[in-house]
C-alpha cells in the first residue's frame, strides 16, 4: 500500500481535500497503481511551531490579511 505523507502548517478543510485528491491522482498517473491502494496522511503543525526567516507562520499569515 503506497503511503503519501504531507506535513505543513495549519490548513483549511478545503485545502486538505484538494491535496488528498490531487496527490492521489498524480501518484496514480505516475505509478499506475490503483487509487484505492493509496494512503494519504496530512500532518499539521500549529502555526506557532513553524517559522520562516525568523517569523512564525502565524505572524506571516497575520501580515497577509
Amino acid at each position: 500500500m503506497p503511503f503519501i505523507a504531507f506535513e505543513s502548517a495549519q490548513l483549511s478543510s478545503e485545502v486538505k481535500e484538494q491535496l488528498i485528491d490531487r496527490l492521489t491522482e498524480v501518484s496514480v498517473e505516475v505509478t499506475g497503481i490503483p487509487k484505492e491502494l493509496f494512503l494519504v496522511s496530512i500532518r499539521e503543525q500549529p502555526d506557532d511551531n513553524l517559522a520562516i526567516g525568523g517569523k512564525s507562520i502565524k505572524k506571516i499569515k497575520q501580515s497577509l490579511c
